[in-house]
């Protein structure tokens, strides 16, 4: 393999998937292991990273918005935002815009945690206090605050949660 080897390959992966800067890093250097490099010069992933990013087909910051789109609808916490960002390799200055859709949308995302496990006013019944703390665990896994996992899991079943009652 050599540089323009190393060039149709990283163009196919970034034809396919949304990535980051890290994540094509990453897959660029495990070819380099899988394959034989005989370049004249040795391969210059940082480079055809930065020639990427340059064209637009990698963009850390529209990546890291629509991860965190998709995992506050999912129903996960502004915490669990920032982890997966951290994992895809989203530097800090990327990620300001995703951690404001997190933090936007952080109400809406643990009603819908609430209404996908069952718990507080999506329950049946009334939880005894074992189960409840174990929804409250579930609750910080997902990344939501204290404050929000308590009010959802402490409710009534059919009661009604809304945000404006929220003072945290």
């Amino acid at each position: 393999m050599n540089q323009t080897g190393l060039q149709d390959l990283a163009l196919r992966y970034v034809s396919r998937y949304a990535t980051t800067r890290h994540k094509l890093k990453a897959y660029l250097h495990r070819k380099l292991r899988e394959r034989e490099w005989d370049g004249e010069q040795s391969a210059d992933i940082d480079g055809l990273v930065v020639k990427f990013a340059e064209l637009g087909y990698i963009d850390d910051a529209l990546f890291a918005k629509n991860k965190a789109a998709a995992l506050s609808s999912r129903g996960y916490g502004k915490r669990r935002i920032s982890q997966a960002l951290y994992q895809a390799g989203i530097a800090e200055g990327d990620d300001a815009d995703a951690l404001a859709v997190g933090e936007a949308r952080k109400w809406e995302a643990a009603r819908t945690f609430a209404r996908k496990k069952s718990i507080g006013p999506y329950a049946s019944e009334i939880r005894d206090p074992d189960t409840r703390r174990k929804q409250l665990q579930a609750f910080l896994r997902a990344g939501h605050g204290f404050d929000i996992a308590a009010r959802f899991v402490n409710a009534a079943p059919g009661e009604d949660i809304e945000d404006q009652d929220y003072t945290g």
